[in-house]
């Protein structure tokens, strides 16, 4: 899965002359949660709601109305942007967006395509993803164990759940303890809970987990 797969878009974009006041109206108008910045169509920068809130003036200023409109009239979005921006390229994994997020820690990317920006991705989209891997909207049997990680373990549980008549809705692998096994959540349709506990548990170090959701 890539990028331009799940990315937002098109995407919202700012210029950076805009009025702070204006630049939050629209952020909570379009119910997004930051916006690339975006000049003669170059990427100049990224701002966040976040950003736009910490320069507006708390609810403890003794500024008058008149003050203050005159004081947020004067500030624009290029005086509260992130200048230096990570953007990801449209035909990036999506895995590696999920690591350059987490790593940085910063909640969306711009996505570029020659240049230009053409969506952003955001911890919304991956959150979304990993509903989807793990079968959250469907309701069947959720089974977590952990096991070794010799070559062919997987094959062997597939193979296991086949044989018993059950359809895997979703499979994901996670780290395990220590670098010998790995926690392996399945969800599968079909079997009765006990029919998969029998089935799944000979294959385990442990089953950690099983239940109808």
């Amino acid at each position: 899965m890539l990028v331009s797969e799940r990315m937002s878009h098109p995407v919202i974009s700012i210029a950076p002359d805009l009025p702070i006041m204006e630049a939050l109206n629209l952020i909570k108008r379009e119910r997004i949660r930051r916006t690339p910045v975006v000049e003669h169509g170059k990427l100049v920068g990224i701002v966040s709601e976040k950003d736009l809130l910490h320069a507006t003036p708390s609810e403890a200023t003794t500024l008058s109305v008149w003050e203050l409109n005159y004081l947020l009239s004067k500030i624009q979005v290029k005086d509260v942007m992130t200048k230096k921006v990570i953007t990801v390229a449209a035909d990036t994994p999506i895995e590696e967006a999920a690591r350059l997020m987490a790593d940085n820690k910063i909640g969306g990317l711009p996505v570029m395509r020659d240049g230009k920006v053409v969506g952003i991705i955001t911890e919304t989209d991956l959150f979304k993803i990993f509903l989807e891997m793990l079968g959250a909207r469907q309701k069947a049997v959720r089974i977590s164990m952990l096991m070794s990680n010799q070559a062919g373990e997987i094959a062997k549980l597939s193979q296991a759940i086949f044989q018993r008549g059950g359809n895997i809705i979703a499979l994901g692998t996670f780290a395990g303890e220590d670098p010998s096994n790995s926690l392996v959540t399945v969800k599968v349709a079909g079997p009765s809970l006990e029919e998969l506990r029998a089935t799944v548990e000979p294959l385990a170090l442990r089953l950690t987990d099983i239940r109808v959701c």
